[in-house]
């Protein structure tokens, strides 16, 4: 039996240096098929679709709302030819109902020990219309090893350097961030994997860098420090988001092979200006992640945020505007307000102004995050502050 397994493509985010990631849910998932099934995966940001193809399944993994219309398209072009198509991952999730329009099948929540009966089904020519288990999460020691045989590391490089490998270490976040839906996707009760599953893991990756994808590490003080001394003895090089703002924390990460983070940097605090600098002394790079267009944004403040970034020194920083994906409270509260101005799943890339901003004119906000790339990296481009973070490891 063949199943083909397609990620679609999906546009990056303006002023940004193009570059592409392995994608983790995909392989994720694959981990989770019966070992009798053929996989085949097309990355469609790397390599093109045949549509055309044969197949048993199709299964369409969508990870960004920006994906969805592309999933639709593919699906509906195999669908025609009479090839069943399921789909899954964060944005089917979000986009259940419409996605439903354009498959025979949507799997909803975590697929460890749920698959094998999706197969079964399809087998016997009993195929669901729907797989929820959203609110039923397995157990997180069922998570295993990600299928990354699956994937070509020809694509993932830069400049001819390989790209992180992508790995999680823990699913569910305690945290409800206003622009984020994890909650509504992982649950609010934070699950570690077990620490020799997260290990076993890292250690069959054939790459010194990697990417620790969770949420946020920065969960609970016990684990982040178990965690850090069980993957220290591997000598990686490592990312991840956020870790906890707190000395023996911070030396801990370095030490376990911290090499920087992607940290929200949301005002001017002396909070984040101590907080970098702290990861900055234990020589931890810091990307900052900067939302656009909050209600207290003023082109003022946006402005002197972003003298903020250049004064702390920022290794790197990734400009995004608020964006009201679905199952978000920005999106809860700017719908009740009737401030969405389009439901065009196009145009949720986070760089362009889908709402109606407090503050400023749909125009300013949007020039404001042009302003905001082009000043933070008018001295240095984004690709050499790359390439200097990469330096420090190579």
């Amino acid at each position: 039996m063949k199943l083909l397994l397609i990620y679609p493509r999906w546009r990056k985010l303006e002023r940004q240096t193009a570059f592409n990631l392995p994608p983790h849910g995909p392989i994720v998932f694959a981990a989770t098929v019966p070992p009798d099934v053929e996989i085949q995966l097309i990355d469609e940001n790397v390599e093109r679709i045949d549509l055309d193809a044969s197949a048993d399944l199709v299964a369409i993994s969508m990870m960004l709302t920006i994906q969805v219309r592309r999933g639709w398209e593919i699906a509906d072009a195999f669908r025609e030819r009479g090839i069943p198509v399921i789909f899954g991952g964060i944005a089917t999730m979000l986009h259940a109902e419409e996605t439903r329009a354009h498959a025979d099948s949507v799997f909803l929540g975590e697929a460890e020990g749920r698959f094998g009966q999706v197969i079964e089904d399809l087998k016997a020519g009993e195929l669901k219309a729907v797989y929820d288990y959203l609110t039923d999460p397995p157990p997180i020691e069922s998570v295993g090893t990600a299928r990354r045989d699956i994937l070509d590391p020809r694509h993932y490089t830069y400049g001819g350097v390989k790209m992180v490998d992508l790995v999680h270490a823990s699913r569910g976040c305690r945290f409800d961030c206003y622009p984020c839906c994890v909650a509504f996707l992982g649950g609010r009760r934070f699950r570690p994997r077990p620490f020799e599953r997260v290990v076993a893991e890292i250690e069959s990756i054939d790459n010194e860098r990697l990417f620790l994808v969770d949420n946020s590490l920065a969960q609970d003080t016990a684990w982040e420090l178990g965690l850090f001394e069980a993957i220290a003895p591997l000598g990686k090089r490592w990312v991840s988001h956020p870790i906890e703002n707190r000395d023996h924390v911070v030396k801990a990460a370095a030490d376990a092979g911290c090499w920087y983070v992607y940290q929200a940097i949301y005002d001017t605090s002396d909070h984040l200006r101590e907080k970098v600098k702290r990861l900055k002394d234990h020589g931890i790079g810091v990307e900052g992640t900067i939302v656009l267009g909050m209600d207290d944004h003023t082109e003022h403040s946006i402005k002197t945020l972003v003298d903020f970034l250049l004064e702390i020194e920022l290794d790197l920083a990734e400009f995004t505007i608020l964006t009201p994906f679905p199952q978000t409270q920005a999106y809860r509260d700017l719908e009740a307000q009737k401030r969405i101005l389009t439901y065009d799943w196009d145009q949720y890339t986070a760089d362009r102004v889908v709402f109606q901003p407090n503050n400023l004119t749909v125009d300013d906000l949007q020039e404001l995050y042009y302003y905001a790339w082009d000043t933070f990296y008018r001295d240095e481009a984004q690709r050499f502050k790359m390439y200097k973070l990469f330096k420090r490891i190579s």
